[in-house]
């Protein structure tokens, strides 16, 4: 083989280029099970004149399979924190307290505790950490306490196939859980020892959670209870530690879905 030959025929990794084209547009209409339309199927793609790269199937693939793993609900398929809309100062101080705290993860050392009434943007908040998390590679899993507890009583029926123990291992041991609505099921002594149990694990591992609630500190005037009525003492004494407390307050934004003139920015 000719010696000029012989040195072009290696392949150098090299960088995206600054201001290339990018393929994402091609990726998007590969439908599943179709080989990709840029590297085939090998994972690498050749850049003309340069060499070879990780074909950019490589990144979206990954961050799929991290986000089907989530567990994250068809219902806040479109959270993201570039359509999260704050109505007043307290949406905006939460907005950068999760967004900072999407960039900065892992050099953090607490959680998110987000507090406020319904419909003031807290679960639409920590979904958008929880895909801005995936999307830098790390593994999340989301959950709506209820749903949760609910999975865990299933499990005791000697006709299913799970066990209590392989609902709650993913919950214990995942690297990012947002548990969204803590307080909101009937505070039972079962109730109170599945979340001590989850709330004491994660605290002791030092795994990073984010906690939605529409339970606040201070008793507001024609309600009876607080977070510390719903979860305890104990627990509440925890997540002072694990997580900052962020309160959102402002109305419902759902009650202008019954406003046909106005049309809702998703929250």
């Amino acid at each position: 083989m000719p010696r000029d030959l012989k040195k072009n025929s290696s392949l150098i990794a090299v960088p995206n280029p600054a201001g290339a084209l990018d393929p994402a547009d091609r990726l998007n209409n590969k439908t599943a099970g179709e080989v990709c339309p840029i590297c085939f199927g090998a994972g690498m793609e050749i850049v003309p004149g340069k060499g070879a790269r990780a074909c950019s199937c490589q990144t979206q693939n990954a961050h799929s399979t991290h986000l089907q793993k989530a567990r994250l609900p068809l219902r806040y398929a479109d959270c993201h924190f570039h359509n999260y809309k704050p109505a007043n100062d307290s949406q905006v101080k939460a907005f950068h307290y999760a967004s900072r705290l999407a960039m900065e993860f892992p050099a953090v050392e607490q959680g998110l505790l987000l507090m406020g009434t319904v419909g003031v943007g807290k679960t639409h908040l920590a979904v958008s950490i929880l895909k801005g998390l995936t999307e830098r590679g790390f593994g999340c899993l989301f959950y709506e306490f209820g749903s949760l507890l609910k999975q865990i009583q299933d499990s005791y029926n000697s006709h299913t196939q799970t066990s209590e123990l392989s609902v709650l291992s993913p919950v214990l041991n995942a690297e990012i859980l947002v548990l969204d609505e803590v307080g909101a099921s009937k505070p039972t002594d079962w109730v109170r020892d599945t979340m001590a149990h989850i709330i004491n694990t994660r605290y002791n591992d030092r795994k990073l959670t984010i906690f939605t609630t529409n339970y606040l500190d201070e008793r507001p005037a024609g309600r009876e209870e607080t977070l510390e009525d719903r979860i305890g003492v104990r627990l509440r004494s925890r997540l002072f530690e694990m997580c900052k407390t962020v309160i959102l307050t402002g109305e419902d934004y759902r009650r202008s879905f019954n406003t046909p003139a106005k049309k809702n920015p998703l929250r």
